[in-house]
Order: structure tokens, then sequence, then C-alpha cells
């Protein structure tokens, strides 16, 4: 009888599993059946070189994994996979497995677990910094042990294993496994294991290189670009044309901060800035392009949400929230300690509805990802507005028609490079400032 399993996109956090704040439940796997067996070590591994190479959800290949050495008589009754990434953020992913459940979560870990100590005090502290092959049996324990070992034991594991996975660079991917077989795992028990982890290895580096893939395009490009470029969309030429709200907004009073602060310095001023105002974008839904210099151009596709007043009303929601997050920021006097004379940061916003190209442009051997449109050039003159009229958020008539807010009109402006006037409205009742 062949195993199924399902995944749960948004699961719950239920005890008795629980996580530190570092590390977030991503999905949750469940199988329905491990009738997989019985099958041989050696029917396991014909597995591993074949069929599994078909398994593009490495949630759904772990887990088939471990139910099959399961049907080949190793009595594992908890597991995990810890990996190394490359992120700006995240340390790694993991996932743990429990055969009492039938579950195994997919979890992200957080770069701060590196400074726990309840990190370093765990055996997988040394197998992925130093590469040791560690093997604990729970009867040798003398009661004096706390944190993952004493969990084990009170819960009658007998043998708990935590072994080095190959990795690239410095460090080691590891994976664990426990048992509560007398005795622990056997001799052969143990052979068979590393075998067919060695095997499992090679498929945790193909995974691994394409989720570093996944990361540093979505990082650099965001996520709908990265998802182009990742299902192919990567010639000269290729994107599609999107319905959108744009973005763009631009840091006021950038040129006398780059003329009195060091390269350094202004770094870090650019960094706090943009945290807060594309940190605004990217929770309310939409997309960051790219960052100009001290500019940012970002949109809130239609078809990303439920009807086009949605869209509109989260980019105008956005705005809000990256004022507000940055007029914090400027009353924090704890922010930027070692830069002197930042404050305060100001910005403009401007809204605008239209169609626009999203593809790759550029030259043959160096593309960028990007939007271009005469509604792109509109979004831009209108945040132009922004100083002169005293306004940090503008938006032009197609934005207000959509949106469910309240504006008054500032009338019609010509702008240079739009054949026609253009309406400008501001958020009635929004503090001025632009």
């Amino acid at each position: 009888m062949q195993a199924t399993a399902s995944i749960e996109e948004n699961p719950q956090d239920p005890a008795p599993r629980s996580y530190p704040k570092m590390v977030e439940l991503l999905r949750r796997g469940r199988w329905t059946s491990s009738e997989i067996g019985p099958l041989s070590a050696a029917e396991v591994e014909a597995w591993l070189l074949d069929a599994a190479m078909d398994e593009d959800d490495f949630l759904l290949l772990y887990q088939g994994f471990l139910w099959r050495l399961v049907a080949a008589g190793i009595p594992i009754v908890r597991a995990s996979l810890h990996v190394g990434t490359l992120h700006p953020q995240l340390y790694g992913y993991a996932w743990n497995w429990n055969s009492d459940d039938g579950l195994c979560d997919e979890v992200k870990v957080d770069e701060s677990v590196l400074s726990t100590d309840a990190y370093r005090k765990n055996p997988l502290f040394r197998v992925v910094e130093g590469g040791e092959h560690i093997r604990v049996m729970t009867e040798t324990l003398d009661g004096t042990e706390s944190g993952l070992l004493k969990e084990l034991k009170e819960i009658g594991i007998t043998e708990y294993m935590a072994l080095p996975l190959k990795a690239h660079g410095k460090f080691h991917n590891a994976a664990t496994l426990a048992t509560r077989a007398d005795g622990g795992f056997t001799a052969g028990q143990f052979d068979q294991i590393e075998r067919l982890l060695h095997v499992f290895a090679l498929h945790v580096d193909r995974h691994i290189a394409a989720n570093i893939a996944e990361n540093i395009v979505t990082t650099y490009l965001g996520a709908e670009a990265g998802g182009q470029v990742l299902s192919g969309s990567i010639k000269r030429g290729a994107g599609k044309a999107i319905d959108a709200v744009i973005w763009a907004s631009d840091l006021r009073g950038f040129t006398e901060l780059a003329d009195t602060l060091d390269e350094r310095a202004l770094t870090e001023v650019l960094n706090a800035y943009f945290e807060q105002v594309a940190g605004a974008v990217i929770d309310h839904g939409g997309e960051v392009l790219k960052f100009i210099g001290d500019g940012l151009l970002a949109v809130f596709p239609f078809d990303a949400f439920a009807t086009h007043q949605h869209a509109a009303d989260a980019a105008v929601q956005a705005a809000e929230a990256a004022l507000a997050t940055l007029e914090r920021l400027n009353t924090d006097a704890e922010a930027l300690p070692d830069v002197a004379g930042w404050r305060p940061l100001r910005t403009g916003i401007a809204l605008h509805r239209g169609e626009v190209f999203f593809g790759n442009v550029g030259a043959p051997a160096r593309l960028d990802f990007t939007v271009i449109g005469m509604a792109v050039n509109a979004a831009s003159r209108v945040e132009g507005l922004c100083k002169s009229t005293g306004h940090p958020l503008l938006v032009t008539a197609a934005v207000c028609a959509l949106s469910s807010r309240d504006f008054d009109s500032l009338g019609e402006f010509q702008l240079k490079g739009l054949d026609e006037p253009v309406s400008v409205f501001a958020l009635r009742d929004a503090p001025q400032g632009g």
C-alpha cells in the first residue's frame, strides 16, 4: 500500500510542538498511511537513485525517505534535518519528523539563533560547525544534563545520533535520528543509515542549490520578478504586460546628506530609510522592483489582489505606513547612534495606475528585470510634485477612482514628457510635509 501525504501551507503551531521565536513554522507534512513496505535497504537506495529524483517538494521527499527507512526495519521514531542557506537574514531551514504523530514540520531559522546558548550547547552545533559524528546512549547520561538530551531520555529515547552531511563551504548540514529500541541502533542498522544518508545528501545538495538560487533572485529582484526568472523568463524582451498601481518615491534632501556624510554613514541612513519604506510596500502586498539611488520603484499588480480597489487601497495603506514608520524613526533617540545630522528623513510618494511592461530589458550579457512604460514616467513626474505641493503622498485620478479612501483635488498639472495635464489628489486630512 502506497503512503500518501498532504501539505498544510498555513499550519497552526499546536502543542506539544513549539518553537522559539527565532524559528518560524512554514509548512507541515501529514502522512495518512505509513504502510510502504516492507522494504530492504537496497530498495530504499534504489528509490533514492531513481524515483526520488522526480520529487521537487523537499518536505515530501524527506518524509518519503524516513518512512522508507522505517519500512526497511530501521527503528527511528524522531528525526530532523538541518541545512544552511545563502540569505541576508536566514541561517537556514530544518525539517522535524516524528513517527508518533506522523507529522513533519518545515521551519526556517533566523540568523539570531547563532548567538543563543541553546544552540551552542546543542549537539548540532558541533556537527554543523565541526563536522563531528555524535552518538549518545541515553542510559549513560548521569542526570545532570539539560536541554535536548534530557528531554529525549525523559520520553524513552535510547539512542540519539547527529551526523554531518556533505555541504559546500565551511559548515556542514546535519541529520539527526533517534530510537526507542532496546540497546539503540544495531551496528548493521547504523551502517545502513550511514550509507543511505550518504546518497540522500545528494538530494539535499540539489534542493539547497535550488533554494539558494530562489533566495538570491527574490532578494535582488523581488518575489514576482524572481519567480518569472526562475520559471525561465530570462531572454531579453521576455516578460508580460501588467495592470497595476505604480509606486514611485524619493528621499528628500539626499543631495545634502551625500555632501555631509561619508559613504559608510550614508549607507546606514539609506538602509534605515529603505527598511521603513520598502518594508511597508512588502508588508502590504506590493512588489519592490528597484532601488535607484535614494528612489524606490514598486508595483501593486491587480492580479495579486481580490479586486482593483483592494490593490489601490493596499498601495495607499502602504504609503501611510511608510510615512508613519519614517516619522517614528525620526523621533527614535536611539536610531543610528553613530551617524550625526541625518534627521529628519522625509519622503515623497506618488501612486499612479497604468499598464506597464514587466520583463527583461538591457544588453544581451547584462539584463535587468523591471517595469517600463508611460505610466512609470507619469508616476515619477507626479512624485516630483510632492515638494512643491507640500504633500508627502499624491495620487492620480486613476488611483483616486479605484480607492475607497477620501481625497482632495489639487488640480491639474502639466508635467514634463506627458502630453496631457494630470489631475493630482492628496489624501484628505493627511499631514503635510512633502
